[in-house]
């Protein structure tokens, strides 16, 4: 996205020259040097001042004719009007004797606009500049970060330099997982097969059936061992990761690019240059997803420009001066599909797209975007900092960068709703547990398969000893068995939420090891408005008082994996009810 002024370099400009100027003679040497720019000119006249005081007229054409459909726009607020059939247009309503800027914005073209005009001028005319229609492979990528003596970069405008927890674009994004997609720690150690020490897991070991040739084996329980990677089972060949993880890189040779090589402007991850060079998206027209094995940038369509000139898309229509276009696709969630709908071997593992395209969150009339929750609006009034020609708008128009996901304690606690009841009688406590998911546009847990739920139920009595369960599910093994105070929860009362990933041949479950054969055993994750009800019964005291604690936790990654790999990320506590019984009485919640 640009600036609200030059910014970034147009190879034009734009002019006003009223027509008592022009027909001066001591204007002629400005009009012919105006001409001598032939097509890189786009020349804004205004010709009479009308007497209706709150409009202004005028006309949008290319080089050769009128355009219809155009968006004639007040800048940077609501004000806005289409052109008609023959490229006219009316604004009305505007305040009197308080000039406006008017871009002008339609399919195909960059925005144009800088000029001010009064309420009352008739006969504007914005000539607007065709963009590009291909994608340059050669394009050089623009970096996010600011280089010494480099102004083509986006921090200079879109970051506050006393501030770099600010809400303008650049400050937010760098608050945010797709700015580390490159360098996360936990991709590039399941990337190699390492922990977070560089010690690496041994290369897998095969067998050999006469039947069905090689197949792999389960790792040697007497070697170390640090937790699978995908170039411990294919070392030869760098997979396609970085399609989503390196895209700057990987749309070079998607199938080509090792995470742990690239440098430059690649190591910025999912960057701000390649974000707005996205056009449109591939998907599947029958199911609505991208098609099989067309991971992040298969399946994106950009727009690189070609040399001495750039091109930005966004989602206004009225960002000028600029190479910059309004793009309808950066507000739909087909944006975001690419890298969140994936299947490997016909395996569905990352697919928070296709939940959100088969949940009522996905009708076009009543439902919500991914951008509405994770790109929310209203925390400022700019994207570009004053001093560089940021505009004041709307807060409701401008959408966060710090895109919240799975590490956002705030956006997790207002996923889903908790509900707990519990009476005791006949010397035995009931606990019933609801969770609805009731605020999220997809399953929660969502995409890896390695996130997961654990619910933990614990009752304990007036001294602080646990109530001895009777019936009801418990947490199941693979939570982990030791001390809770630890994150161990195996055997506890409670339960889990996981999408459970088997490998096949070595019949690891759960297995992280995706990227291999695998099969779904189960899937008990909570779906968009789906609920799930659990009941446990502990043997109560006669008298005394008795403590509820149900805590609904969100875990990354499996506890035997994160110890494989040396991954240290606390657990975030999306919901917790405490219920106090007194002599078999609900007293306080």
């Amino acid at each position: 996205m640009s600036c609200d002024i030059t910014c970034r370099f147009r190879y034009f400009f734009s002019v006003t020259v009223i027509s008592d100027q022009i027909n001066s003679l001591r204007f002629f040497p400005l009009l012919v040097l105006l001409l001598s720019f032939g097509r890189c000119c786009c020349v804004s006249v205004a010709r009479d001042i009308d007497p209706i005081a709150d409009t202004i007229q005028g006309i949008v054409r290319d080089d050769q004719n009128p355009i219809s459909g155009a968006i004639v726009r007040v800048q940077a607020t609501e004000i806005s009007t289409f052109t008609d059939d023959l490229g006219h247009f009316i604004l009305e309503g505007l305040a009197p004797d308080k000039s406006v800027t008017l871009t002008a914005w339609a399919s195909g073209y960059y925005i144009e606009g800088t000029q001010e005009y009064l309420p009352g001028t008739q006969n504007v005319e914005i000539v607007l500049i065709p963009h590009t229609t291909e994608d340059n492979h050669d394009y050089v990528w623009i970096r996010a970060f600011s280089q010494a003596g480099d102004t083509n970069n986006c921090q200079n405008c879109h970051s506050d330099p006393n501030d770099p927890t600010s809400n303008l674009p650049f400050d937010q994004w760098q608050q945010d997982s797709h700015a580390n997609s490159a360098q996360n720690p936990r991709f590039l150690t399941m990337y190699l097969g390492s922990d977070v020490s560089g010690n690496v897991s041994p290369i897998t070991r095969y067998g050999y059936s006469r039947d069905y040739g090689s197949f792999p084996l389960s790792p040697d329980p007497n070697v170390p061992y640090y937790g699978p990677g995908y170039k411990l089972d294919f070392p030869n060949t760098a997979g396609n990761c970085a399609t989503c993880h390196v895209p700057t890189a990987a749309i070079r040779n998607p199938y080509g690019i090792n995470p742990v090589d690239v440098n430059g402007v690649d190591t910025e991850g999912i960057g701000c240059d390649f974000c707005h060079k996205i056009w449109d998206v591939t998907l599947n027209q029958v199911t609505g997803l991208p098609y099989d094995n067309m991971p992040g940038i298969l399946s994106y369509e950009f727009r690189r420009p070609p040399v001495g000139h750039q091109f930005f898309a966004g989602p206004f229509d009225d960002v000028a001066p600029g190479e910059d276009t309004y793009s309808p696709i950066q507000q739909q969630s087909a944006y975001c599909a690419p890298c969140h709908a994936a299947s490997f071997w016909g395996v569905p593992i990352y697919n928070s797209f296709g939940e959100w395209l088969a949940s009522p969150y996905s009708d076009a009339n009543t439902g919500m975007t991914c951008q509405d929750c994770h790109m929310p609006t209203a925390l400022t009034d700019h994207f570009a900092r004053f001093d560089k020609g940021g505009k004041k708008r709307n807060p409701a128009t401008i959408f966060s960068h710090r895109m919240p996901g799975a590490l956002d304690k705030e956006l997790l606690q207002n996923a889903v709703t908790l509900t707990v009841n519990a009476n005791s009688q006949d010397n035995v406590l009931r606990v019933d547990v609801e969770i609805l998911n009731d605020k999220t546009g997809h399953h929660v847990p969502t995409d890896s398969p390695l996130r997961h739920l654990i619910l933990w139920v614990k009752a304990i009595d007036a001294d602080g000893q646990p109530l001895v369960q009777l019936e009801g599910p418990t947490i199941p093994r693979w939570c982990g068995t030791g001390d809770p105070n630890h994150g161990y929860y195996a055997g506890l009362a409670g339960t889990a939420y996981a999408k459970m990933m088997e490998q096949l041949w070595t019949g690891i479950r759960p297995t992280a090891a995706y990227w291999t054969m695998t099969r779904i055993v189960s899937d008990n994750r909570i779906p968009a408005f789906g609920r799930d009800r659990t009941t446990y019964t502990f043997a109560a005291p006669v008298r005394g008082k008795i403590t509820v604690d149900v805590r609904l936790l969100f875990r990354r990654a499996f506890i035997e994996l994160m110890d494989q790999k040396g991954w240290d990320i606390a657990d975030i506590v999306m919901g917790q009810k405490t219920l106090i019984l007194e002599d078999n009485e609900l007293s306080k919640q």
